[in-house]
């Protein structure tokens, strides 16, 4: 199995410039990561964007839709910034025979206390486990992306309802 990775931006990707308190999407953060893991398996990674998921047009989801539904792999992990990553995840929801993990962090991987590695080795194990379809990997669960809302007060993701 080879795990195809999309990176988009967003938060994970991050730097901060502590003087103006301004950041910019800097390098996709995901190839650091799975070094830094160590991991065994096989992958490729392509940066398909680099914005906040604040400033993604429509015409930005038809391209990671583009890419994903073009890929010869079957299981793919997008990293994207958590604003906007249930909005992408709807769009997928088109692409049959794909498991598709998006997942995203709430603190940028550059930082020393980030949410990032954890919720990246969530997707990679989800992608590996799950049935076709499209997921959200955060906050240590899996959630079907028709049934998950970003609660903005608890700075979390949760169900809307019972899973299914």
């Amino acid at each position: 199995m080879k795990i195809k990775f999309f990176t988009t931006g967003g938060t994970i990707d991050k730097i901060y410039f502590d003087k103006k308190n301004e950041f910019q999407v800097g390098e996709p953060s995901i190839a650091e990561i799975l070094k830094e893991a160590n991991v065994t398996f096989s992958y490729s990674i392509m940066s398909v964007l680099r914005k906040d998921s604040l400033d993604l047009t429509h015409e930005d989801r038809m391209l990671i839709y583009a890419k994903v539904k073009s890929s010869t792999q079957c299981h793919i992990v997008i990293t994207h910034g958590t604003d906007t990553i249930i909005d992408t995840a709807r769009v997928l929801q088109k692409i049959n025979g794909k498991v598709i993990v998006l997942t995203g962090a709430m603190q940028p991987a550059k930082f020393r206390f980030t949410d990032a590695v954890f919720n990246i080795g969530c997707a990679v194990t989800a992608v590996q486990i799950l049935p076709e379809g499209v997921y959200i990997a955060m906050n240590g669960q899996i959630f079907n992306s028709g049934n998950v809302r970003k609660n903005q007060l608890q700075n979390r993701f949760e169900p809307l309802g019972p899973d299914l």
